[in-house]
């Protein structure tokens, strides 16, 4: 069993994850998971816990963690934003087929401001890559 184990797992947080080392006593048939450090994704830091000193080990496998996590939120980000999309076209196809007024009215302004908002920021970011892209002279 204890070969099938993986040496580290990482419980999820807000903000990155805690870091345990799986250790599994062989008499026993015990599994210990023992915190060795906390880990946040944003900047990458990594504090041992207590008094643990973290080997290169440790610090490879949080580092190749942390690669993979970050390359996994990034792929979300993009997901969620497409599924905006699909919800965009699909609250225009309510508002057009099923919505009453009533229902039309409550949802107006609080809509209205969110995409006058991103369409902002999109129009200033489409903007600045152009005039990056502009030659300069």
């Amino acid at each position: 069993m204890a070969a099938d184990l993986p040496q580290y797992y990482f419980r999820i947080r807000d903000n990155g994850a805690v870091v345990f080392r799986v250790e599994s006593e062989q008499r026993q048939r015990r599994l210990e998971l023992v915190e060795i450090a906390v880990v946040n994704v944003k900047n990458g830091n990594i504090k041992p816990h207590g008094e643990t000193e973290l080997t290169e080990e440790d610090r490879a496998e949080i580092a190749r963690w942390l690669e993979t996590r970050r390359a996994l939120q990034a792929e979300r980000d993009i997901d969620d934003i497409l599924r905006t999309v699909d919800h965009l076209n699909m609250t225009a196809q309510w508002v057009q087929t099923r919505a009453t007024d009533e229902e039309v009215d409550r949802v107006l302004d609080p809509l209205l401001m969110a995409m006058h908002d991103l369409r902002s920021v999109l129009i200033r970011r489409r903007a600045d890559k152009l005039d990056q892209r502009a030659p300069r002279g």
